[in-house]
């Protein structure tokens, strides 16, 4: 491995690199913040296993003004993984949970979004119910999953917005809406509060103030118990009406099935600030076989999982400053001065002058993973901009077509939406 491999893979030069290095050796304290330009990679493990291998050799975890945070896109991705959603069973406290409820919970590894979408387009998964989300809308492969999603027996949507997913339907279908975070949410003991949590592992109280959209709305809590009333056989310990009517008791039961992270859950829902939850790496308590902190070697140099080619390009995807996840506020990208449209292709200025290209001429992208099927988006302006050579941006999610469903983190099978091999077509 030398310094040429290295310049290339970063996009950045030995001297921009030095510097940085030189930055991060003199403090005293540092926080590294990632995001998904780090995770969402064939090797976005190995990305972040480096940065953590970086902060460890300074000691940089398990100090005051110390850390490695990641940036999330909303609570529930920190917060349902907390309470034990999740397709990992060894995650969850499953016996603990059996003994609190009164039924056997599985014991299988359920499906994450790769796994899910792949048992669709086989017909396996024959019904779909999400809690919000744009599903649909924000998976690789969308053409394809589109149509395959119209196959299955049952689609429900449990949502506070429309969005594209509701348009997208199975031969039964439901779209149940209900109360959002910020509407008052009035149950049989009063007003009710939810909780969030924040990437620093801080629980927070939420009372909704604003006057819901319609009275006949339901709560997200009362959807789910309804459902599980109507469907599940009569159990004593799963008392669907009390807590539909008192968020409180829901809190009561995490408490019990965590007692570590959430005692006194009720007592301590509005602390200023949040309440600390708790993080075990900030401690230095190591979960490893040996209790001590454990470096790791990355498999390669590359976070793709392609070999570079004569006219083979390293999509990243990107988002606007006015988007959340799949919603699109507005068309006024103030971080890149893009105004009043998504369809552009960002371009190094040496790449549009190699591809004999102009500013604002439409170009298409077309897919380049070597499996045979044809992806294409069509439409898209050439746009000068400041991005490593070999290197494309363009907007998510409508560069979602171009992803296979197959080309995800070798790990986390997170799809490597920063890393998609493609090509350019005139």
């Amino acid at each position: 491995m030398g310094w040429e491999e290295i310049e290339r893979e970063s996009g950045l030069t030995r001297e921009d690199l030095g510097q940085a290095a030189q930055i991060y050796v003199e403090a005293h304290r540092s926080i590294a913040i990632y995001g998904m330009g780090l995770t969402q990679h064939v090797h976005g493990f190995d990305n972040l296993a480096a940065l953590t291998n970086l902060w460890l050799l300074k000691g940089n975890v398990g100090r005051d003004g110390t850390g490695i945070s990641p940036v999330r896109g909303h609570s529930n991705v920190q917060g349902q993984r907390t309470v034990g959603i999740s397709e990992k069973p060894e995650l969850v406290p499953l016996d603990r949970i059996a003994k609190q409820f009164g039924f056997n919970p599985p014991r299988e590894e359920g499906l994450n979004t790769v796994k899910a979408c792949g048992k669709i387009l086989s017909g396996e998964v024959k019904a779909f119910i999400g809690l919000g989300g744009n599903f649909v809308r924000a998976i690789p492969e969308r053409e394809k999953m589109e149509a395959a999603w119209t196959n299955m027996r049952l689609t429900v949507q449990i949502a506070t917005k429309l969005n594209r997913s509701h348009l997208i339907n199975g031969k039964v279908a439901y779209l149940l809406p209900c109360l959002g975070r910020s509407e008052e949410d009035v149950q049989e003991t009063g007003a009710q509060a939810v909780t969030i949590e924040d990437s620093l592992s801080c629980i927070h109280g939420s009372l909704g103030r604003n006057k819901p959209a319609s009275e006949h709305l339901l709560s997200e809590v009362a959807i789910v118990a309804g459902l599980a009333k109507a469907t599940l056989a009569p159990n004593s310990k799963l008392q669907w009406d009390a807590w539909t009517g008192d968020y409180a008791k829901i809190r009561d039961l995490i408490e019990e099935s965590y007692p570590e992270q959430f005692h006194h859950f009720n007592e301590r829902v509005f602390t200023p600030g949040g309440f600390y939850r708790g993080n075990s790496a900030r401690e230095r308590i190591w979960k490893t076989e040996s209790g001590k902190a454990r470096f790791t070697v990355p498999k390669s140099m590359t976070s793709v999982g392609f070999e570079p080619a004569v006219g083979r390009y390293r999509l990243v995807t990107l988002r606007s400053n006015d988007q959340f996840n799949t919603t699109i506020y507005g068309y006024s990208d103030r971080m890149r001065g893009i105004e009043g449209t998504r369809d552009v292709l960002l371009m190094n200025p040496d790449d549009i002058a190699a591809e004999v290209l102009a500013e604002g001429q439409a170009v298409s992208l077309v897919g380049d993973a070597g499996d045979g099927v044809h992806r294409q988006v069509d439409g898209l302006a050439v746009t000068p901009f400041l991005i490593p050579r070999g290197c494309l941006g363009a907007y998510y999610p409508e560069m979602n077509p171009l992803i296979p469903l197959w080309y995800h983190d070798e790990e986390s099978k997170t799809p490597a939406a920063k890393g998609v091999p493609v090509r350019i077509l005139r």
